[in-house]
């Protein structure tokens, strides 16, 4: 089988050939099976030619029904077989994912289309697995469902086989249990306290195994930003530990609904400690036979952790609309954080000599040190107030202490855009105001090539924009419930309802039902069941509503399933701690924070509305403050497209 999809000339450079055969595949082959011929695609297509030749960095802005997916695919497959290295198509989340790989997605498309054979594997990130260990823990708890049971019943069988394994395959993906809720998939799922490392069931846990088959790939890799950002996270520690790194290396990486990755950086450089993980943990050492002063400093460090979380507990302020607590940082606290920082320096040191008598376990022995070293550097942090962004999370296992740096552009400069391998930014909503700068330095990017290209569909003719008003006194909660039952009830369905929180969704969904216009309605919600069968359903009944909180980007249904769009409220940031530090460290923070995140999202969520020619609908805005504030208005009406009019109703 050739190894190129084109007849390759070793007298001519690889990418030329390359940009020349995906040219003929968007002028000749693809239109032959009835693609259309997009100038804007083809556009995009040089672009991308010059990226990767030049291993750059670029920001690729193409509008709805551009195709630029088919786009990036060519160019990263092509580039994965030149180099024998696999591209990693990061995506912004599981759904974008899926959207990608499903049987009528642009992978299948291609393959199809080109007669190619594409090799592509998905790695998804760890929380997208089932924990043998909670799931054992969840069969014998107080909230026992029966499907747990069943879940373990159906486990393959060299699950519980202790014995070599002849045969196996990975398992226990999110999406094979569609029928659980968010809550109760949480309660099995692996978690970041989850002590892998030492798992006696590792070697059969159908996240290892996942990545012993993704590892593989010849073409493909694609995963969530979550997971690119945890592999660059982990990637020393891990091979310091003689573990392979998440993901092998790699020609190329695209970063689909790119605008959103400082998030998910920030989230994998997230440090997270708890009382009862490192009680469990440090334990350990008193089963083995240490010295006694070890064992005498492991058992103040215990007492000193237990006392700093009690204390944490007490400086917790909860914070409204949202499930983080805010932390007030007081000399007393910052004390007896040095405190407990002294005594694990003091293990630590002392885990040098013991290691000299060989009387514990080697690879336990740097489990311990790898925790302690990671609590230092945590600890550490929390003490540069001025760097961080710290809140407290509450459980029935007790309270969480998260440190998360507040800037993550040296870390992505160095590990990621230092790398010298092309990295491409996809999406419909890269710039602000026509300028890339706002995403570029929040990721630390200075050079780069960018380039926007407007969506090729007649707007004009296909959508309509409105924005309901309200009785004088403004839009109380059940005037904006009347309004949505309103523009619910007067249809046959296919209408997305997109709301910026759970909490937010959660009231609708408590209220909805008393509302006579949607008595007979089959409303989905998001949390309920595994979010890919939700869509499938979605898109499957046409009468259907689904209602979501993350779906403002990357949802691709065409046609009639998908024919209304209602923003239930303007997706301003959260408040949050995240999103409070990066007011607090902005000259204007509305402007500078909270405006461009939500002109974003407001853009990215009207886009899920018109994907194909063919399609026909309206976007509803319930907001109060487009009809209070005209400047606000004429930012929002700015995002329309051409020949879209944003109408009162």
């Amino acid at each position: 089988m050739s190894r190129y999809p084109f007849e390759f000339e070793h007298a001519k450079p690889f990418l030329q050939q390359a940009g020349e055969w995906i040219a003929d595949v968007f002028y000749d082959i693809l239109p032959e099976a009835g693609f259309e011929v997009r100038d804007e695609q083809i556009y995009m297509a040089f672009q991308l030619e010059r990226a990767f030749a030049e291993k750059k960095t670029i920001f690729a802005e193409a509008g709805v029904g551009t195709g630029k997916t088919l786009v990036y695919l060519l160019y990263a497959i092509c580039y994965a077989r030149y180099t024998r290295k696999p591209a990693v198509i990061a995506c912004a989340d599981e759904s974008l994912i899926e959207q990608l790989v499903k049987p009528e997605g642009d992978v299948a498309k291609l393959a199809q289309h080109l007669s190619l054979a594409i090799d592509a594997r998905l790695g998804k990130s760890p929380d997208k697995y089932l924990c043998l260990v909670k799931l054992d823990e969840a069969r014998g708890g107080p909230e026992y469902v029966e499907a747990y049971q069943d879940i373990h019943d159906r486990l393959p069988s060299f699950v519980n086989k202790f014995e070599a394994m002849q045969t196996f395959h990975a398992y226990g993906d999110r999406r094979e249990y569609p029928d659980l809720n968010d809550e109760q998939w949480n309660s099995i799922s692996w978690d970041p306290f989850q002590d892998c490392f030492v798992c006696e069931r590792r070697h059969r846990c159908g996240q290892t195994l996942s990545r012993e088959h993704y590892r593989q790939s010849a073409d493909l890799i694609i995963c969530s930003h979550d997971f690119y950002m945890e592999h660059v996270w982990t990637y020393e520690g891990r091979k310091r530990e003689g573990q392979l790194p998440l993901l092998p290396e790699h020609s190329s990486v695209v970063f689909d609904e790119g605008h959103l990755l400082e998030a998910a950086a920030q989230k994998a450089l997230t440090y997270r400690l708890k009382h009862s993980v490192f009680e469990q943990l440090v334990s350990r050492l008193l089963q083995n036979e240490i010295r006694e002063s070890l064992a005498v400093l492991i058992d103040e460090a215990i007492d000193r952790s237990e006392a700093l979380f009690d204390l944490l507990s007490r400086q917790s302020v909860a914070i409204a609309g949202s499930d983080r607590k805010h932390i007030m940082i007081t000399e007393r606290l910052q004390r007896d954080v040095s405190a407990f920082r002294g005594v694990i320096e003091a293990i630590e040191e002392e885990l040098v000599f013991e290691s000299e008598l060989y009387t514990l376990d080697d690879y336990q022995l740097r489990i311990v040190e790898e925790h302690l070293e990671m609590i230092q550097k945590a600890l550490g942090l929390f003490q540069q107030s001025a760097s961080l962004i710290c809140w407290a999370t509450d459980s029935s296992e007790g309270l969480t202490l998260v440190i998360m740096p507040r800037a993550v552009k040296e870390v992505l400069r160095e590990r990621v855009f230092g790398s010298n391998v092309p990295v491409v930014f996809s999406s419909a909503t890269l710039s602000v105001d026509g300028s890339f700068d706002y995403v570029a330095d929040s990721l630390g990017i200075g050079d780069y090539l960018s380039f926007s290209v407007d969506s090729p569909y007649d707007y004009a003719d296909q959508m309509e924009a409105v924005a309901p008003t309200w009785p004088p006194g403004g839009a109380a909660f059940t005037d904006k419930m009347t309004a949505a039952a309103r523009l619910l009830g007067g249809s046959d369905g296919g209408a997305l309802v997109l709301f910026p929180s759970k909490e937010e969704l959660q009231r609708f969904k408590a209220s909805i039902s008393s509302y006579s216009e949607c008595a007979n309605k089959r409303i989905l919600f998001e949390g309920d069941r595994e979010i890919s069968h939700l869509i499938s359903d979605f898109q499957n009944d046409e009468a259907s509503i689904l209602c979501a909180v993350s779906l403002w980007e990357g949802l691709d249904i065409p046609g009639p399933s998908l024919n209304k769009v209602i923003v239930w409220s303007l997706p301003y940031p959260p408040q949050d701690p995240v999103y409070m530090a990066k007011r607090q460290a902005a000259a204007s923070p509305f402007e500078e924070v909270d405006m461009p995140y939500m002109l974003l999202r407001m853009k990215q969520g009207m886009g899920r509305l018109i994907r194909s020619r063919d399609d026909r609908g309206f976007v509803a805005i319930l907001s109060e403050e487009i009809h209070d504030d005209s400047k606000l208005r004429e930012r929002i009406e700015a995002l329309l497209p051409e020949g879209v009019a944003l109408k009162n109703v």
